[in-house]
Formats: structure tokens, sequence, C-alpha cells
């Protein structure tokens, strides 16, 4: 039985290149004002940074893969800008929209989570580039993660240990596949998940993308078993 791939594109690209444009046009028109006249300089400087901050945003869009997830039959693969992260379907324990507690209940963050059952092969195979990206990216989860104890010495405490060695499951790492492993198991442990998808990437709906998740993993799970048939 063969498994059809699917591909996800975000809306992430979407008015990248009339973005970078439409802030050449301004960065341009703020120089014509500035060499023009003294009394456009205020006129210019606004022109001047809006056009900048336009061309920065678009070619930023432009920076981003135009396919955010893969689905196939070895796995769901996160594309980013840093690189690819293949997440093998056999590690993956659950796939839910994480929570952190607010001063009114339970808050749904931005966010997919993916529980696995070991963070080893994700640690052997993701790009340096990428770990440094991601840990970045999710500092908003790690307070998210500290709230939870209401407590910043318990933030201190785990930021002081991403720079220790990390041993799991018999295997050591270090440098920032440590800081990484770290970060994904304090977040587990904290939030229920060791890897986040942002929405922004899902290129539907949240509870679409997980009802997709779900028919997908069936395939899987149905290919698997005709295989052992066969």
């Amino acid at each position: 039985m063969s498994i059809e791939v699917v591909k996800i594109r975000s809306d992430v690209k979407r008015n990248a290149i009339t973005l970078t444009c439409v802030g050449f046009v301004g960065m341009m028109l703020g120089l014509a004002l500035f060499l023009s006249s003294a009394a456009f300089f205020a006129p210019g400087l606004c022109a001047f940074s809006l056009g900048i901050i336009a061309t920065v945003i678009g070619v930023s869009k432009q920076l981003e893969p135009e396919v955010t997830i893969t689905l196939s039959a070895a796995g769901l693969c996160y594309h980013h800008r840093r690189g690819n992260l293949l997440i093998d379907w056999d590690n993956v324990q659950r796939i839910d929209i994480p929570q952190s507690l607010g001063n009114v209940g339970n808050i749904e963050l931005l966010f997919i989570g993916i529980r696995l059952k070991k963070i080893n092969p994700v640690l052997d195979i993701i790009p340096a580039r990428l770990a440094i990206g991601l840990l970045t990216e999710q500092r908003p989860l790690l307070m998210s993660a500290v709230a939870l104890d209401e407590n910043l010495v318990v933030l201190e405490d785990h930021l002081n240990a991403e720079f220790t060695p990390l041993l799991v499951h018999d295997e050591r790492y270090r440098g920032v596949l440590a800081m990484f492993g770290h970060r994904s198991e304090m977040l587990n442990r904290n939030l229920g998940y060791h890897l986040y998808l942002p929405f922004d990437c899902l290129g539907t709906e949240p509870r679409e993308f997980l009802a997709l998740l779900k028919r997908y993993q069936q395939q899987i799970r149905e290919a698997a078993w005709c295989d052992k048939v066969d």
C-alpha cells in the first residue's frame, strides 16, 4: 500500500515580493526628499525608515521555505530556513496543542507540540544552525514553562544547566546539541512536549492540521499492517 506524500505550504511568504518592492521605493523616495530640500527632512526620514522596515520584512519572507512541512511514510519533516528536521512516526508519542497556565485558566499556546518517545534520534540528525534558531525562536515557550512554577530561580537554574553536557539513554551530547536537548527535556516536563511547530507554518487551522495528522498516521498504520499480511 503506497502512502501519498503531503506537502504543506504556509502563508508566510505571501506578499514578500510586494513588500520588498514597496520598501525599496520608500527608501528611494526618502533619499530623494533628503536631497531635494531641508524642508522635506522629516517626511524623507519617515519614508526612508518605513522603506527599510518593509524591505527587511519582505526579504525575510522570501527567505522562508516554500514548503514548511512534508508528511511521508518516513515521518514528519519540518522545513525551516536554517535546515530540515525529520521526525520518525515510530518516535512520536503524542501531537497536540500545548497549554500554559494563565490568570483565568489554561491558555493554548500558538504551537503544535510533539512529544517524543526518545529525544536521541532528533539530536542525532538536527543541524546545528536549526538547533540554534529554534532555541532563539522558542524563548516564549521557555517563559511559559517557567510561569507554571512562578519561580524565576527555576529559569536561572535551567539556563545554567543548558551549558552542561547532556546524557540521554547512554548517549552524551555537548555544545549546541546539549543545549537543545536540555531545552526540549525541560519543555517536555513543564508543557508536555519536546518539539514545537509554530501555527504560521501549518498552512491551515491548527485543529484541521491535527485532524490531517491523525488521518495520515492511520494510513501509515494501515499500510504497515498490509505489509505484514503480504
